[in-house]
């Protein structure tokens, strides 16, 4: 047995598996953006979900409360400023009800989402952010900054902006071609970037430099992704000079030669990585696939570890990926996706297999909360602070059927019948032994002293019985 265990790698993640939400806890009738435009046309964070949509007379996405699930309303207000269709949206990570947007009209746009939903289409931003010269397909908000928030245009220029002020902090023009994707390391002093020019970058974006680089991360012409790990190493997807998908993994350091480099499968989809640091867990969901691949970054060989698949019948139009701080600890729920059909919206959950209802310490360490750690002003001038991290404990709801039920019976509804025996003539009749314990245990004297008056009329009706059955048994004899 330790052979074996030798060989079988170790981990609680090993046996994670997905499983899609019933009919009734979808969300259905949402016209999915057809704009081809490799994003994730989705964004979802504990209160809301995000979708862009297709629409006329400009660009329009969707924002749902995550309870109002089912049938859309047709009368359900758009987010309705864009002149050009939206490519790309992102939740603030320090208020929920905060929410980026960018479109083909050449701007970026923030967002005030309220609780309540009124029936008017929302169509006024709280700051317009206005300096590309074309369409900006790319916005993301920085981890641990409060109102920091980067853009990428087709003018292959990338902006950071402080929306406090609506004012633009930092611009660079290092990338010569189309930017495909750009992420934020953990703290944000980093974000990497794939191009076009198909180079991967690392950038500080307070030196306004590149710090390093490497051509062609994977031999492909097609589309790259990369992000940052926990560790500051860099995970990437590509395709290979046959067309095959591609993973690697990157120590930005020693950009060299991979940690780690393997093949998938054949397909044109680009694969979209979503990344947990908390379990240090990749998920990779393809344009067009019905598959969500799932993966383990390790400390040892072979360092990406293949989990499991969750497969579905459709393909998916995108992906939004929920903050850890919304999953369900209840179920040991790790991770859970909202997969875009064409016209609906499917959670997916990622669970843990577990037999206890306990909160599962091992599976939920302090995870990023939504509290920045740094001040726009703080950061530009050079500070770095990791995230701000909060307990998952205060999320656990123990399941109903834990909770204690205390039931008291009445001994007497349900008394047993009195045993008895010829031997019992005598007018001595016992009580079952179990029943006895019971009463003696009892403290309240009047139901000790209305035991005691059954006891006594169980006797006296005993020995009536016997008496009567002598005579019965006299009567046959002379009969006879």
């Amino acid at each position: 047995m330790s052979f074996l265990r030798s060989i079988v790698r170790q981990s609680k993640f090993r046996h994670v598996f997905g499983q899609a939400v019933k009919t009734e806890q979808g969300y259905d009738d949402i016209r999915v953006s057809k704009v081809t435009w490799d994003s994730s046309f989705c964004a979802v964070n504990p209160k809301f979900l995000a979708v862009i949509v297709e629409s006329s007379g400009g660009g329009a996405f969707l924002v749902l409360p995550l309870s109002k699930m089912g049938r859309l309303d047709k009368n359900h207000p758009l987010v309705t400023g864009h002149a050009g269709p939206v490519l790309d949206i992102d939740w603030c990570p320090h208020n929920d009800n905060i929410l980026a947007s960018c479109s083909e009209d050449t701007t970026a746009m923030v967002w005030q989402i309220p609780d309540q939903m009124g029936t008017q289409p929302i169509s006024e931003p709280i700051v317009v952010l206005e300096g590309h010269s074309k369409r900006v397909g790319i916005v993301t908000w920085h981890p641990t900054a409060r109102n920091i928030l980067l853009t990428a245009g087709s003018d292959n220029l990338i902006i950071i902006w402080n929306v406090g002020t609506g004012e633009a902090l930092i611009s660079m023009d290092d990338h010569p071609d189309l930017i495909y994707n750009v992420s934020w390391n953990r703290n944000g002093s980093l974000f990497c970037t794939t191009c076009k020019d198909r180079r991967l970058r690392v950038c500080d974006p307070r030196k306004r430099e590149v710090v390093a680089e490497r051509m062609a991360p994977h031999d492909g012409i097609r589309p790259m992704r990369a992000i940052f790990t926990r560790d500051g190493n860099l995970f990437t997807t590509g395709f290979t000079r046959m067309s095959q998908r591609e993973l690697g993994l990157w120590d930005p350091t020693h950009f060299e030669e991979p940690i780690a480099l393997l093949e998938l499968d054949t397909s044109n989809g680009v694969l979209l990585p979503y990344y947990d640091p908390d379990t240090n867990m990749v998920y990779l969901c393809g344009k067009g696939d019905s598959s969500i691949r799932y993966f383990e970054i390790t400390e040892e060989p072979p360092y990406v570890h293949y989990l499991s698949t969750f497969s579905s019948k459709e393909p998916q139009r995108g992906m939004g990926f929920m903050p850890k701080r919304g999953v369900d600890v209840s179920k040991c729920e790790i991770a859970r996706l909202y997969k875009l059909h064409d016209k609906k919206c499917e959670p997916i959950a990622m669970t843990v297999p577990r037999k206890s209802d306990l909160f599962q310490d091992d599976l939920y360490p302090d995870t990023t909360g939504p509290d920045p750690a740094l001040e726009p002003e703080e950061w530009l001038e050079g500070r770095d602070e990791d995230p701000i991290l909060q307990s998952m404990r205060d999320g656990y709801v123990p399941p109903k059927s834990r909770e204690l039920k205390v039931a008291r019976k009445n001994v007497l509804d349900s008394r047993p019948i009195p045993r008895r025996s010829m031997s019992s003539c005598d007018g001595s009749a016992n009580l079952p032994v179990s029943h006895t314990k019971y009463i003696t245990s009892l403290s309240d004297y009047r139901l000790l002293e209305e035991v005691k008056n059954l006891k006594v009329t169980v006797l006296s009706q005993e020995k009536r019985i016997c008496d009567l059955e002598n005579k019965l048994s006299k009567y046959t004899n002379g009969t006879a």
